[in-house]
């Protein structure tokens, strides 16, 4: 049985408190009462498991204040409101503030028993979404490999955790070596088909019979496989370089997926990897399938906009490439960290795992520069130039945060070490840490 739900009941007057607190405690409910909106708000955080009442006219704080207070903190908490009779305008603005409803004196308890009702059953069902969502992004692992704390980053975390939960065919694009299987990956372990089959074919690969057999069939005695369609089933199919299937096989898929209806029972999550310039996956794709697979889509950030996050991936890189090599990562000065940021990327987080690769090897050496292995892939690349125009403000905060987060893994959390290597004073180290999200305990 699910726990009760609190109810946080906010009012100056005693008695009008223990009635409405007596009332909800027969109905079930978990309550607890306050005499002024300043002691409530010592209780009441973002994630206050249950919702709240309250009196609109209180001394000291009242309750549209404390309204304001409570949605900045947290917008979903359900707030009910209490007006006196006639106070018609009050109630507007609660309403207009974020409020959940209102109750106007002399109020049916009745009434009020409903509000709490439909109060409690929507604040459960966003603390039971937090919660799933805090563990889906802290507990998966192909999440923890969406490395980056980029705002676009941070978005295509969102996106797949709201996608995943979903159920319908999904449409990934973007340039070349963004991650898009990885979010195809991530897509069906964080949803509810994680435990079931996860199929991928390469659409580029095959022949159009070898491929129209892999997806559709007919099976042979002799064949071991069974087609892709059946092999998914209720699982994730993923096709890669869907602009690669002809227009019958386009047609065949197409039908497929109307057969299954809603909601799939194999779900399809198509990667289109077109390299024409000026060529979209709505070009190449019949417009009936197009639309049935970008309902929902998600579109891969290149690289280059994803700022001091390839900072953090270059040193993630170089750090396992020199454990697998058996030698030291390189140590990146500000001129290579500017270069890092400024070139273009063409070839996005795939080039730069070819970069840190090259990097550990010719650091082993003892011989070269990253800023060579850039220009060597980008002949036409000069050092100083940028391709996004960033201030320098930013060049100076990436190479600080990276440098700080390399000492710290270095000397394994050790904030002495980092001090005395870095030059930096206690308070002032702990404020860098803190400007740039880094976290003692990460390195330990």
């Amino acid at each position: 049985m699910a726990q009760a739900m609190k109810i946080a009941i906010v009012d100056d007057e005693q008695d009008m408190r223990q009635s409405i607190s007596q009332w909800l405690a027969l109905s079930g409910y978990d309550t607890e009462t306050f005499a002024s909106a300043e002691d409530a708000l010592k209780v009441l955080g973002p994630d206050y498991p249950g919702i709240v009442i309250s009196d609109i006219k209180m001394p000291g704080m009242d309750g549209i204040q404390l309204l304001k207070k409570l949605m900045g903190a947290d917008s979903t908490l359900p707030v009910i409101m209490i007006t006196g009779h006639g106070d018609v305008p009050m109630a507007v603005e609660a309403m207009r503030v974020g409020a959940f409803d209102f109750l106007e004196k002399p109020f049916n308890p009745d009434r009020m028993s409903e509000l709490a009702k439909r109060a409690s059953n929507a604040r459960r069902l966003t603390l039971d979404n937090r919660a799933l969502r805090r563990e889906l992004s802290g507990g998966t692992q192909i999440m923890n490999k969406l490395i980056g704390a980029s705002p676009v980053m941070e978005r295509l975390r969102e996106d797949i955790l709201d996608l995943g939960q979903a159920d319908g065919h999904v449409l990934i694009d973007g340039e070349t070596g963004t991650g898009k299987t990885l979010v195809a990956h991530a897509l069906h372990a964080v949803g509810s088909r994680a435990g079931k089959k996860f199929v991928l074919v390469s659409c580029a690969a095959l022949e159009e019979e070898a491929l129209a057999k892999r997806l559709f069939g007919p099976m042979m005695p002799e064949d071991t496989q069974l087609p892709a369609i059946e092999e998914a089933r209720g699982g994730t199919l993923v096709l890669e370089d869907i602009e690669a299937l002809s227009d019958t096989l386009q047609a065949r898929l197409l039908s497929v997926m109307n057969e299954q209806g809603t909601p799939a029972e194999t779900r399809i999550v198509a990667i289109s990897n077109l390299q024409e310039a000026g060529k979209t996956s709505e070009d190449v794709l019949r417009p009936d399938l197009f639309y049935r697979l970008a309902a929902l889509r998600i579109t891969m950030p290149p690289l280059r906009q994803r700022g001091e996050d390839i900072l953090t991936l270059f040193t993630r890189l170089s750090d396992q490439f020199a454990e697998e090599y058996g030698c030291e990562a390189p140590q990146v000065s500000a001129q290579e960290a500017a270069q890092l940021l400024q070139a273009p990327w063409p070839g996005n987080v795939r080039q730069l795992i070819n970069i840190a690769e090259r990097a550990v090897l010719q650091s082993r050496r003892g011989s070269g520069t990253i800023a060579s292995l850039l220009m060597s892939d980008h002949e036409e690349m000069q050092p100083v130039m940028t391709t996004e125009g960033k201030p320098l403000k930013e060049y100076v905060e990436a190479f600080e945060r990276m440098l700080i987060d390399n000492t710290m893994r270095r000397h394994k959390g050790s904030i002495a070490s980092v001090m005395e290597e870095l030059c930096l004073p206690r308070r002032t180290l702990n404020e860098k840490m803190a400007k740039y999200g880094l976290q003692r305990a990460d390195y330990l």
